[in-house]
């Protein structure tokens, strides 16, 4: 690909929204990250191409890749995270129980995980090109004490689950699985799972609880920067194995992401466009 042209092509015209960049992480956007040397942007958009040069060649790389948009398709999908007059992206409502969850028509995806795996994190990185939207982010173990919607103009909804695990609220059950079971307008799940720890008890528990409610989902393996190459490898591939004999709902692909680093993040925002149907692939796309 030729890095030049493209960097050119992500001038400011294709980003039909104001930011304000003092506040908004160095590579939140494409157009910054292109600004890199081609091995690093090559990190950012596909992480584990990172990983690729460390697994013996008997491994079949092809679940790895499932999902492989184009950067045309990024792009497209990067506008979506953009708020303007006309689609505008904020913070909704919270809710402690279904009869408090917002009768929303749109497609939704919600994220779950243990406690300090991450989410608010993740999820402040996604909108991090819309700065005003208040994504509370604690060092504090569980502090995600409710569902908390995330409006994306009309396109889709996202949701922050409380954390499970060490500090979950004692009611975490009677909340989350009622929304899990009934929520007709959701059409993902992405479990997030710590990459420098790999699949914990809690992990297998909450991804048991997935099958069983038969709606797809997602993994999500957070903290890449947190650990080296080979223990990440380690718990990527202890997990695909996972993925591979025990579930049925899962999306093959793991999706490798470093909300510090914003390794991965804008292949998330692209897949999640593309699961609510807010963007078509281009033809040279897999997923």
């Amino acid at each position: 690909m030729c890095w030049l042209r493209l960097a050119l092509w992500l001038q400011p015209r294709t980003h039909g929204c104001a930011v304000s960049w003092r506040r908004v992480h160095k590579l939140a956007s494409l157009q910054k990250a292109t600004t890199l040397p081609p091995r690093k942007v090559q990190s950012l958009l596909y992480p584990f191409s990172t990983l690729e040069s460390y697994l013996d060649r008997s491994v079949d790389r092809t679940q790895f890749q499932l999902f492989h948009p184009s950067m045309e398709d990024m792009v497209k999908a990067e506008k979506l995270y953009c708020s303007s007059p006309s689609h505008k992206i904020d913070y909704y409502t919270s809710a402690e129980r279904m009869d408090h969850v917002p009768a929303l028509q749109q497609p939704e995806v919600c994220f779950i995980g243990r406690s300090n795996v991450g989410k608010s994190s993740l999820i402040k990185a996604l909108f991090s090109l819309t700065p005003e939207v208040e994504v509370r982010v604690s060092k504090t173990p569980g502090h995600t004490k409710k569902m908390n919607f995330f409006r994306v103009g009309k396109a889709f909804t996202l949701v922050d689950m409380p954390g499970y695990g060490h500090r979950a609220p004692k009611d975490f059950v009677e909340m989350v699985e009622p929304y899990l079971y009934t929520r007709k307008n959701l059409v993902r799940t992405f479990l997030l799972v710590d990459g420098s720890v790999g699949l914990q008890k809690a992990d297998l528990i909450a991804l048991e609880m997935c099958e069983e409610i038969r709606c797809p989902y997602a993994i999500v393996v957070t903290k890449i920067d947190k650990c080296g190459h080979g223990t990440l490898l380690t718990n990527v591939i202890n997990l695909q194995d996972v993925v591979k004999t025990q579930t049925t709902s899962c999306f093959p692909q793991p999706f490798l992401v470093s909300s510090l680093h914003f390794w991965g993040i804008y292949l998330l925002r692209c897949f999640i466009a593309h699961i609510t149907g807010s963007i078509q692939l281009t033809d040279t796309s897999r997923s």
